[in-house]
Order: structure tokens, then sequence, then C-alpha cells
């Protein structure tokens, strides 16, 4: 909804909230409902009010459970009935400067200050604990605003009895905390409050009158930066950004004005002004995210652009360059389906709002910011969160590679005539195992945000895989792959529930990069024999049909499994006999934990080629 992308209006937002409300509700779209605690040190329904319509633009259906006014200690520490029922998701602690009390005095020796921060972090921690051990779900955190005067002046910010000093040291604790503690997360006010403007934030009138943390129109702007952190933690960030190249990447139009006509470099304030986005761009990559050129182009005038000097992109910093003078909304929609993304994955900046409004139209969940005047690009696509990170595995770090890698995949299958041969020559190999401590975070992370090819959809916080991890109870999978091209990560996930003689499949995921390559015929094989060392007789299995898994709706079936059940909603079940499975993937080699598995170039360079060898049923690991 464009009234709630930045830069928004607040006091729209907030004059207009309920029909907003309306309207998102009325919209036909596929949403995760979440429950949600806010527990509050100041007024919040306010907030809450303005956050579920950021959630709502999301996806995200969020229902909440608001502690009474300044009573989040207490519901922490003795959680009430109605809380329990409650069973939160997510638990939000909204405490700000404003819920202090242990402000050190001028006259206060340096150990009375220190004691003074060791118990209002005594308090928090003691939250924090209660939280974690009562409801298992992440907890979102605010730091400290600064304080809205300096008693000392500057020297507020190093003297051990200034405030600013203080609440510094506080916020280094918190944040020490949120490195050592998966499941928790800071919400930076500390930031937001300095980037909304300090003096305004912190008008004491709100807190006077109304025991509000801020100042009434600074909601929208600290709901929204809420709803980043919660759409992060439940899968519903961007992954690609679809990038225009003249006037968007560099100033001037480049089959126009020619290469050394464009601006861009140290020249003039506008040259800098797009180098300094390039740049920004180039730490957007480093995430993880997908970039990608979608510019009514010639495609030799595009490469010579992004070839220039003094920019700070390269044409092998994109995935896809799509440089031609089709239609940008189709051109983003075969993007999508090239990286087997859905559009509603891709954010689109262009400085041309007939080119926005016709992709905006035609790609329903496509984010399509408002890219106004170069100098506020920067601030346009950062303050929007389509990519807050809230978590940072080894496999984002590679995600660009490994998308690069599937080009040349796609290019290589081309040449083959029998798809078989093809699958062959990719020299496939995978670790399929029990889950290891060091994949926690991926695995969860990939439990999230996959969509298609996910048999159940069921999510996980990273405090409920850790149980499943450490449960005997459970047979758990994850699925490593590497071929010729490279090394895809962790990209396949199975989750099944020991009953009986029966292992009941909670979650059956695959990233869709590796569509058809028989990645799930490997799991499956995998599963069979782990199941079977087991004692069990029987794999069940489960579909349950969302907007976006209908790929997998014959998955088990396909498996050779039989259905035993199916309701009006679609959902149904399956059965599989473990009595003389024989394995059904003939393409990929499979290892353990307890091999290491190498891409052909790594084969070579470390004398190890040729030392895998196929799995095979009933043997541990799946080596002789």
């Amino acid at each position: 909804m464009r009234e709630l992308e930045y830069p928004f209006d607040p006091g729209e937002i907030i004059r207009r909230r309920k029909s907003l409300r309306k309207a998102l509700l009325a919209q036909e779209a596929a949403r995760t409902r979440k429950k949600i605690a806010v527990l509050g040190g100041s007024t919040t329904s306010d907030i809450v009010k303005t956050l579920e319509l950021f959630l709502l633009d999301a996806g995200i259906e969020p229902e909440f459970y608001e502690s009474e006014y300044a009573q989040y200690y207490q519901d922490a520490l003795f959680p009430p009935e109605e809380l329990r029922a409650f069973a939160p998701d997510l638990i939000f602690v909204h405490t700000t400067s404003r819920n202090v009390t242990h402000w050190p005095e001028l006259a206060d020796p340096p150990e009375a200050v220190e004691e003074k921060l060791q118990a209002e972090l005594g308090k928090f921690r003691a939250v924090w604990a209660s939280l974690e051990e009562n409801f298992h779900c992440p907890v979102i955190q605010n730091n400290f605003e600064k304080p809205f005067y300096r008693l000392l002046g500057s020297r507020d910010a190093w003297d051990l009895h200034g405030r600013v000093n203080f609440v510094n040291r506080l916020n280094q604790a918190f944040a020490d905390h949120a490195r050592e503690h998966a499941g928790f997360y800071l919400h930076d006010v500390d930031y937001l409050s300095a980037d909304y403007g300090l003096r305004r934030w912190a008008d004491p009138a709100f807190w006077n009158l109304y025991k509000y943390a801020m100042c009434f129109e600074a909601i929208p702007a600290f709901a929204f930066s809420v709803a980043h952190i919660v759409k992060s933690l439940f899968g519903k960030n961007k992954k690609v950004l679809a990038l225009d190249l003249d006037n968007t990447l560099w100033g001037g139009v480049v089959g126009d004005d020619g290469v050394d006509g464009i601006e861009i470099g140290q020249e003039t304030g506008v040259a800098q002004s797009y180098y300094e986005f390039q740049s920004y761009l180039k730490q957007v990559k480093s995430l993880g995210v997908l970039l990608t050129v979608c510019s009514k182009n010639d495609e030799e005038n595009a490469l010579a652009g992004l070839n220039h000097p003094e920019g700070a992109l390269r044409p092998e910093d994109f995935i896809l360059i799509k440089a031609n003078w089709e239609n940008k909304d189709r051109n983003i929609a075969e993007t999508a389906a090239q990286l087997d993304l859905l559009p509603e994955s891709v954010v689109f900046a262009d400085d041309n709002p007939a080119e926005r409004e016709i992709v905006r139209a035609q790609l329903k969940g496509a984010a399509v910011p408002e890219m106004e005047g170069v100098e506020n690009y920067i601030a346009t696509l950062d303050r929007n969160g389509y990519f807050e990170t809230t978590t940072l595995s080894e496999d984002d770090l590679k995600r660009n590679e490994m998308y690069k890698a599937n080009v040349l995949r796609a290019a290589e299958q081309a040449s083959f005539g029998d798809y078989g041969e093809y699958l062959k020559s990719l020299e496939m190999r995978a670790v399929i195992d029990d889950f290891l401590p060091v994949y926690l975070a991926r695995i969860t992370q990939l439990a999230n945000k996959s969509n298609q090819f996910n048999l159940t959809t069921k999510r996980y916080t990273v405090e409920e895989m850790e149980q499943v991890y450490h449960s005997g109870g459970y047979v758990r999978l994850y699925g490593k792959l590497v071929d010729k091209f490279g090394d895809n990560g962790v990209v396949s996930v199975v989750i099944g529930r020991v009953e009986g003689d029966v292992l009941d499949i909670e979650l059956w995921l695959m990233s869709c990069r590796v569509l058809k390559r028989d990645m799930e015929l490997a799991m499956l094989d995998r599963l069979a024999e782990r199941a079977a060392a087991r004692g069990l007789r029987t794999l069940r299995g489960h579909y349950y049909p969302t907007a976006k898994n209908k790929m997998v709706k014959d998955l088990y079936a396909s498996f050779g499994f039989a259905k035993t059940g199916e309701d009006e909603a679609g959902n149904t079940a399956w059965e599989l006999s473990l009595a003389g499975y024989q394995p059904k993937c003939s393409v990929i080699e499979v290892a353990g934990n307890d091999q290491k598995i190498l891409s052909k170039r790594e084969a070579h360079s470390d004398g190890h080629e040729g030392n895998l060898h196929k799995a095979e049923p009933g043997v541990p690991g799946g080596f002789r």
C-alpha cells in the first residue's frame, strides 16, 4: 500500500488508521497469522494499532496481547494466565529511557555508578531470562534513546555521572546480550530517535500528558521500524533488487550521452551522489541480496555504462542483466522465474514514475519505492527495510555466487538434448545427515522463508528448532548440495516425528534454486534409510495447500506414497511402507557429516577426486 511506504505522511496514517486497516483486510492476500505480545513500559495502544497496519501490508496478520500500562516487568517475571494462554509467537518489550530507574548522581563514586548500571541491567536480564524460560519464542527489545537534556553538556557523553554515558553503556550491554543469545533481537531506538530528531521525538509534553515515550507523530516511524524486524523473522524480506540504469545508477542517458557523458564518479556533486548510491548497492549485495538490471537500453550501451571506470558496480555484480526494449514488468517477471523466485521477492528501483506505476500495477507484491532525487535513493531503500537482517549465515554471504552458478547451469542445460545426461554432467555431491549446530540458524531461516517447495509451511523459531535438535523423538535431515559449478549451501530440510513405528513428516522443504535436480529423491532415500535404522515401518507425509506451494501438491504421489485422507480444504495425508524400499536417486553422490564434500575444482586442487561413493541403504552415513 502506497500510504505505508517510506517516505510516508505520519499524520495521514494516524488520521486514516481505521480506513487503511479496512482496506488492507479487504485485499485478497495470503497472510501469515502470528500472535504478538507487547509488554510496555509506557502507553502502547497507538503503537499496536499502527504496527498492525505495517504488518498487514507485509503479509502478516497479527493478534496482539498488550500488558497493562508499565506492567512489562511484572508480566515478564510473573506471567498472568491470560498471557500464558495467549502463547505468543513473538514478544516485544517496549521500554525506553523513561523506564530507567537507577540514574547516577553527580556525587556518586565510581563504584556506586557501577552498582546502578548493574542493577539496571539485572532488571532487564531477569525479564529476558523469564521470557525465554516461559515462552520459548523470539524477543524484540528496544535499546534506549539518548536523554533529552545533557546536564554536563558535551561532558555528559564521557563522564561516568553523565546520563548520556550511562545510556551508551546500557546500550552496549544490550548489544552484547543480543550477540550472545539466539532469538533475542534489539530494536535500535537510539538510532531511530536520532534519525527522527531527538528534540521532537522526546517532547516531554507527550510523556507528561499521555505517558507516550515519544511524540505522537513519531509513532508511525517507530512502528514501521519494529515491523521490519517482525517481517524479517517471519520470512517476509525481499531477495532481489532490480535496478534501472539511466538516471538511477548514473546521471544521464548512456545511449544518448555516451559513456563519457554520463555522471558518475568524483567530479561533481551529482556524480558523487550516483557513485555513493552504487557503493551502497555493493554493500547491499554483500548481504546476499541479488542485484539485477532491468533497463530499456541496448545491451551494449548498458554494459558500457556498467564498465565506466569511475563506477563502483561492474557487470559481474549482477546476477542477470536485462537491457532491452521489452516492458519492464515482463522483464522482472522473467527475472524472477529464471531465479526460481516469485515476483513478490523483488524490489524495483527506477527513477521514472511511469515505469514504476506500470510495474506496480502489473506485478502484485513486488515493491516499487518512490525513487525521487538521487540524493534520496539510499534513504528510500534503507528506510523501507526491504532487506532487514535478523540472521546472517554463511549461505547468505555466498548467495550471489550460488545464483550465478545457477545461471551457468541453465546455460549448460540448454546444450543437452537428454535431461538425465545433463544431471549426470553436473557431478552433484550432497551431504545429507542429522542437523549440526553450525547450520541451525540457516535451517531455521530456510524453514521460515521457503514457500514454494514446502509441503506443510510449518514455521520454527530458533528456540523451537533447538528443541527439535536436542530431542530424541525426531529424525532430522539437512541437505547440502555441491556440483561442478559451486556450492549451493544448505538447500533442503526434513523433520519427522517418531510416533510408534511411524515417522510423521512435519516439515519437508527445499530451496527453489535446486529444483529439478533430484535432490528431493536423495533426501527421501536418506530419510527412508534413517527411519528403517530406527525400526520404523512407515513414512507418513502431509500436504497443506497454500497460495504458493502448488508445485508440491503431487510430490508424495510421485514418490510412491498412497493417499490416506483428504479434507474439504485440500489438506492431504500420505503413507509409504518402508518394506523393500529401493533407492530412487542415481545422479547425486551422498556423504554424511563425517566426510568432507568437495566441488570438482576443490577435489582437483586437494587431490581427493573420486573419493565419494553413492549412498547404500542400511549403512550408517551412506558408506561401506
